[in-house]
């Protein structure tokens, strides 16, 4: 399913809407997670984004992770299982009114990678012209590739990629992540 990139101002709800569902996803774990942040743009005050929850969960192992799969499913998230990068566990939920996408679940046993996305999300959030350059580049990039979700996301890269880096961050263990 193909889906048009739609930014939206800011929402002071996505912070509350994260916690909600940290608390209700952290006891379908059967082995709890290290680690549950809110990350993403709706996990940047002030930033323009698509109207996704992303939620990362750092787990000691992937394998010890899948069998929490069901219980988060039957709080609506759908496994992709057929998602290309096998470094992580992906689930996403959809609106029931219009099926557009409302959660991301990205879990991941490889901590480097967890923290590069948190620095990134930390970066923005301590300076406020580093947010507004990157909000900048997401309604260009929205603008030109709207019915391209994924060159929206790929042309995002290299400015993420340069900020964590600049921050110490490590690399990407994948080199794009679709």
């Amino acid at each position: 399913m193909s889906e048009a990139v739609e930014l939206h101002q800011p929402d002071p709800n996505w912070a509350a809407e994260f916690t909600a569902t940290r608390d209700l996803i952290l006891p379908c774990f059967v082995v709890p997670p290290v680690l549950v942040e809110h990350m993403g743009s709706t996990a940047v005050p002030g930033l323009v984004a698509k109207p996704i929850i992303d939620i990362i969960v750092l787990v000691d192992s992937l394998e010890a992770a899948r069998p929490s799969i069901p219980a988060l499913e039957a709080l609506g998230f759908i496994h992709r299982a057929d998602y290309s990068d096998t470094t992580k566990i992906l689930l996403m939920k959809r609106r029931a009114e219009d099926q557009s996408r409302s959660h991301h679940l990205h879990v991941h046993e490889h901590e480097a990678e967890v923290r590069r996305h948190l620095v990134f999300r930390d970066c923005l959030r301590a300076d406020n012209a580093l947010r507004d350059a990157y909000a900048d580049l997401k309604l260009d990039l929205a603008d030109r590739f709207r019915d391209d979700r994924m060159a929206y996301s790929r042309h995002k890269t290299a400015f993420v990629d340069a900020v964590v880096r600049a921050a110490g961050g490590s690399d990407r263990r994948v080199p794009w992540n679709p």
